[in-house]
């Protein structure tokens, strides 16, 4: 079954890109439809491991992407030569020029639109990837759904942004929505859109959003999920299937800014976040602080080790939650979550044929899924979210 709220049926609108970008497969298509499919989908993969109880749908399931991305070229069209900003063309690293989307938060295109008229005026020139020449690379906008709040990013190649003040002040007069401006610098030639050095133009150099009743600290290269509607469908599940009394040590392994671990702080007795990315720690440390939980810790580090040490010194978790990228766990922090011996471990993932994968390497641990459930995070998209609960076989 899928779950959505009001029960109307979303309008089916369609997409002058969808040929291009590959990004939305199944837009102009009922999203009634586009949710059995991948309800379908969940349930063959999973279906070895345990029933999948139904997917949660949205009610409006458009412009829910809160990070949106456009990468800029200069081109010849033939007629002339100009600027665009878009999004590769699937498969390639073409720009096709983008004015709008369906699926991303609408205030963001008007933005980068500004952007885009004003850098001639500015003189600063588009960075061409063969010949790496140029200075404004892309453009990231992070949006904030509960409080509106509005972050712009702008990566160039090198941290020289001649007229940088007057180009801030003009954007800002277009649009007083906007509450910080980063400058992010990219200086190498690398598939990644983000480098390591940043400053801020504008603003606090953050964002902040709410997720069921917390507050939450948004920075540029803080892992924080596109989707916030749903994101707190999908953690309010997580809460249900971890079963929560008060009296457990929870360990929330790839925690990010501790979106999961200061959901759970309220129910748990201790709540300790393991993360890899320093800036996602640091922005979880002021979000405990900004939250006022002091059971909760947030640690940078391997999650797997950090569950291994705690075994060594005679500490174990109650309840391990684990949101790992897109390729899954590893057999190394699986091993290490079951020698913590958890009661209850909730996974949540973001592609379900990983997902299978650990689960049958659990599964020969001694674990069983005894509750699946899909969410979709990423409507019209092929992406679906998936969580399971998994707990031990008795012996």
């Amino acid at each position: 079954m899928t779950d959505r709220r009001n029960g109307r049926t979303p309008e089916i609108r369609t997409c002058p890109y969808v040929k291009k970008c590959g990004g939305c497969r199944t837009i102009g298509q009922p999203y009634e439809e586009t949710l059995r499919k991948k309800r379908a989908y969940v349930t063959k993969l999973l279906a070895p491991y345990g029933k999948v109880e139904g997917i949660a749908g949205m009610e409006d399931p458009y412009h829910y992407r809160n990070k949106v991305h456009a990468v800029f070229a200069h081109v010849w069209d033939g007629r002339r030569e100009r600027n665009i900003a878009g999004i590769y063309r699937e498969g390639t690293h073409k720009v096709v020029s983008v004015d709008s989307c369906l699926i991303e938060d609408g205030r963001a295109h008007p933005i980068i639109r500004d952007v885009l008229r004003l850098l001639p005026s500015f003189k600063w020139k588009v960075y061409d990837e063969d010949s790496g020449y140029g200075l404004i690379r892309h453009i990231l906008i992070r949006t904030a759904h509960s409080t509106g709040q509005i972050m712009v990013v702008l990566v160039t190649a090198s941290p020289m942004l001649p007229g940088k003040s007057h180009f801030v002040k003009e954007l800002v007069r277009l649009h007083p929505e906007i509450t910080t401006i980063v400058q992010n610098v990219n200086p190498k030639k690398t598939t990644m859109v983000l480098g390591e050095r940043e400053s801020v133009a504008y603003g606090k150099g953050y964002i902040e959003d709410e997720l069921l009743g917390k507050t939450y600290r948004i920075s540029a290269k803080s892992f924080y999920q596109i989707n916030s509607l749903q994101t707190e469908v999908l953690y309010r599940k997580a809460l249900e299937f971890a079963g929560l009394t008060g009296r457990e040590r929870v360990v929330d392994a790839y925690c990010g800014i501790g979106t999961i671990a200061l959901s759970a702080a309220d129910r748990a007795a201790e709540v300790t976040g393991v993360e890899l990315n320093a800036q996602a720690v640091r922005d979880a440390k002021w979000n405990a602080k900004r939250n006022g939980a002091d059971n909760v810790q947030f640690l940078q580090g391997d999650a797997g080790r950090f569950l291994t040490e705690q075994v060594r010194s005679g500490k174990r978790a109650d309840v391990i939650f684990m949101d790992p990228p897109r390729s899954g766990s590893t057999e190394e922090f699986l091993l290490a979550a079951d020698a913590a011996g958890p009661k209850r471990i909730v996974y949540i993932s973001c592609e379900p044929e990983t997902l299978a994968r650990d689960l049958a390497f659990l599964k020969n641990l001694g674990w069983k899924a005894v509750r699946i459930a899909a969410v979709d995070m990423f409507p019209f998209t092929e992406d679906i979210e998936s969580i399971c609960l998994l707990e031990r076989v008795k012996p």
